[in-house]
């Protein structure tokens, strides 16, 4: 029976009970249909969904088509930077989108995710581009009610946090620490919910993190989001620019700090 004093992705939901459709049989098949051999991704995975790093690292010749990559939907390209190799999927972008795609990636090998989304700035802290290591972000996308119960906020794990931040806050410049706001919506940012989010010291809207916050939580994946802040949401004269080679270069930079840190033995 429907509750219609409640919204649909609010009931019906046991967070405890395992999914009839998995990700193995989806990725089964898709090697059965496409003649795809079973192989391994790299152990450190990347989400773009700009897709301008997949870009840049194709047109400079540093990535290949990984092989055993058996996603319905996208492809992965491995490279290697200052000696750990990555496997990066591009354009997924989306809440759903996202964790569709990490998902994957865990079941065939991945180990640590680390996702780098462009993002809108709402509280400044400078002028855009700049790079927010994402600590927490508002729940505003239907993903995540998926694999956790309601609450505002999705959160980096504690432990994986603090294996991080010491990294970025010793960088210059230094990789912000802050809350996001993810929506499902780009076209419905309005004032009133941008003012909200303001008076919460939100740094940025993006689309992707408090999704992957709660599938990581709720399977116990280690996952890292960062916000790559390149703009005012098309408000000002030539917005969205992103720095050298579309900021990949940069970005290329942190995901590394972050995968080495988190790759170190711990003692």
């Amino acid at each position: 029976m429907t509750d219609h004093n409640h919204p649909p992705i609010l009931t019906h939901k046991d967070h405890l009970l395992p999914s009839v459709f998995t990700p193995e049989n989806l990725l089964r098949e898709a090697r059965r249909q496409k003649s795809i051999p079973e192989g391994s991704i790299p152990r450190v995975c990347i989400l773009d969904p700009d897709g301008d790093i997949v870009l840049n690292l194709i047109t400079s010749g540093q990535a290949q088509l990984n092989p055993y990559w058996a996603c319905y939907h996208t492809h992965m390209y491995n490279f290697t930077y200052e000696g750990i190799e990555f496997g990066i999927v591009g354009n997924a972008v989306g809440a759903s989108f996202a964790v569709l795609v990490a998902e994957e990636m865990f079941v065939c090998g991945c180990e640590l995710l680390i996702s780098m989304t462009s993002a809108g700035q709402i509280v400044s802290k400078g002028i855009p581009p700049c790079f927010v290591l994402i600590e927490k972000a508002v729940r505003d996308e239907g993903t995540s009610y998926h694999y956790l119960p309601p609450s505002q906020f999705s959160t980096i794990n504690s432990k994986l946090l603090e294996s991080v931040k010491g990294v970025f806050e010793k960088s210059q410049p230094p990789i912000i620490l802050g809350t996001t706001w993810t929506t499902d919506a780009p076209f419905r940012e309005t004032e009133a919910a941008i003012a909200n989010c303001r008076s919460q010291g939100i740094l940025g809207v993006e689309m992707e993190a408090s999704a992957l916050y709660a599938f990581a939580e709720a399977k116990g994946y280690p996952v890292i989001c960062f916000a790559h802040i390149t703009n005012q949401m098309g408000n000002i004269e030539n917005d969205f620019e992103k720095g050298e080679a579309q900021g990949s270069l940069d970005a290329i930079d942190v995901i590394y700090k972050a995968a080495e840190t988190c790759l170190l033995p711990i003692d």
